[in-house]
């Protein structure tokens, strides 16, 4: 079968099954959906604010459907308050239901190019508890006022109902406001939306600024973006991060902290997101030695993060492998279950953060979801719906099927790169080691942005080493790139 053939779609579903997930939802799902459907919307009163009349708008991928927050944004004496809007999933789909039990199991949604298994049905995700343009929503919001050293003050959850007004992408948002290109139709149209961008921008930005100060790194990162039309790769563009990214990761930092502090100060126990000290600090240290650059003994973002800045504004062309590389010494993130009186919980060294808790993408996350069923209890006064042992429990499980669904991911970007790169070989590439152990000996090239095996002359090469590399052969079956060291 030549690469042009190849059923990439077939082979997802293959590579899932593989990894142990259960791709097809359980019996009783489409009985629970049309149940949902008929319940229709929670209506504004008691402890559901009615938030409609706000200019709230999300900014995603192009191609997103499952739409999971909105924003807004408005000055206030002290800073700026920020209101980040979290669909309400929790208020559709019930603990120890059907399709709860499936999206335990799974724990996450699984994005391939050809073909995505969504965690929760697609009925849902995409429309019955997405915050679709358009349409009135129920909304856990996170609020905060950014003050003007970028610091959290007046942070609050509440329930509230929310109305999305425009469904905006990075790929427009983010050149307009770097003032690299012109508004697309929707910002143009709207003054009010220009200005609650560029408000939301500041607000972004201050935050980061402060976050950096305390030792957050900040990574440029590179992905490849498969052109897929009617089922086939045609493609490879490089996707960057942008101005508007940026934005949505600060603010979502933000409404992560906000939930994870709140719980803790409320003596309830949940499943945070942590980064531990990096297990290779070592190699880093050595690495950016190379660049004349001293590290401390000890693990210290603050000064691995001045190092990157400056290499950054320094020598932008080659940065991104060097970032690649010590992103890859960093280690994996995990998630650990904090009880409700930890004094010092797990942070997260990259972001340097003490309290961190996954919980603003509920349609695509099973820990997110239990985070915000945490967050409603604490709300509304009631025992938590989980203990710490049934917490332990899916903390355990989040890992096992994270692990598995980043393999999925991985090797369905290595074949549709396998597709995609099958007119190239014998073509060199410059790249960077993101892997060595005795399982083999991995590389990234940079443009365009995929990884494959060092086959010929991987002896002696360590993560982060720059390299030309030569391709000699893809196999989009079997989810091979290899190459041999040039």
């Amino acid at each position: 079968m030549s690469a042009n053939t190849f059923d990439l779609a077939a082979a997802a579903f293959t590579e899932m099954v593989r990894q142990g997930f259960h791709p097809d939802f359980p019996t009783g799902t489409e009985e629970q959906v049309e149940r949902i459907r008929s319940d229709g919307q929670v209506t504004p009163g008691g402890q559901v604010r009615d938030l409609r009349e706000l200019l709230w708008s999300s900014i995603d991928n192009d191609t997103s459907r499952d739409l999971d927050h909105v924003e807004w944004a408005e000055r206030v004496e002290g800073g700026i308050r920020v209101r980040v809007g979290i669909a309400d999933v929790s208020e559709s789909v019930a603990k120890n239901s059907p399709i709860d039990h499936h999206a335990l199991d799974q724990t996450k949604t699984v994005y391939t190019a050809v073909r995505n298994f969504p965690m929760i049905p697609n009925e849902l995700s995409t429309d019955l508890t997405s915050l679709n343009q358009g349409v009135d929503r129920a909304a856990v919001v996170t609020e905060y006022v950014v003050d003007p050293q970028g610091c959290l003050q007046q942070q609050s959850i509440y329930r509230a109902l929310v109305h999305n007004c425009a469904q905006l992408a990075y790929s427009k948002v983010g050149p307009w406001l770097e003032g690299k290109a012109e508004p697309d139709a929707k910002i143009a149209a709207s003054a009010e939306l220009q200005a609650q961008l560029r408000l939301q921008d500041e607000a972004a930005r201050a935050l980061r600024e402060e976050r950096v100060s305390q030792g957050a790194l900040e990574f440029n990162r590179i992905e490849a973006d498969p052109v897929v039309i009617d089922g086939q790769v045609k493609a490879l563009k490089t996707a960057q991060h942008n101005r508007a990214t940026d934005l949505i990761e600060d603010f979502m930092i933000g409404a992560n902290e906000t939930m994870a502090g709140l719980l803790r100060a409320a003596g309830r126990s949940c499943i945070r997101r942590v980064v531990r000290s990096p297990e290779r600090w070592e190699r880093i240290v050595e690495l950016v030695g190379r660049h004349g650059t001293i590290l401390p003994a000890e693990p210290d973002s603050a000064a691995l993060n001045a190092f990157l800045r400056k290499k950054r504004a320094a020598d932008a062309v080659h940065y991104p492998d060097l970032s690649l590389a010590i992103i890859k010494l960093m280690g994996a993130g995990e998630y650990v279950v904090s009880p409700g009186k930890d004094a010092k919980p797990l942070g997260h060294f990259g972001l340097a953060a003490r309290d961190y808790a996954h919980s603003t993408a509920p349609n695509r996350r099973f820990a997110d979801l239990v985070t915000q069923r945490l967050v409603k209890a604490m709300l509304d006064d009631e025992p938590a719906p989980y203990t710490d042992a049934e917490l332990e429990a899916i903390a355990l499980r989040c890992n096992l099927q994270e692990s598995a669904g980043h393999k999925v991911e991985r090797a369905m970007r290595k074949r549709v790169a396998a597709v995609a790169m099958s007119g190239s070989i014998g073509k060199l590439f410059r790249g960077v080691v993101t892997g060595a152990s005795d399982k083999g000996v991995y590389v990234r090239v940079f443009d365009p942005p995929v990884e494959g095996r060092v086959i010929k002359g991987e002896q002696g090469l360590d993560v982060g080493d720059t390299l030309t590399v030569k391709l000699l052969h893809t196999d989009p079956a079997h989810a091979f790139i290899d190459f041999g060291r040039a």
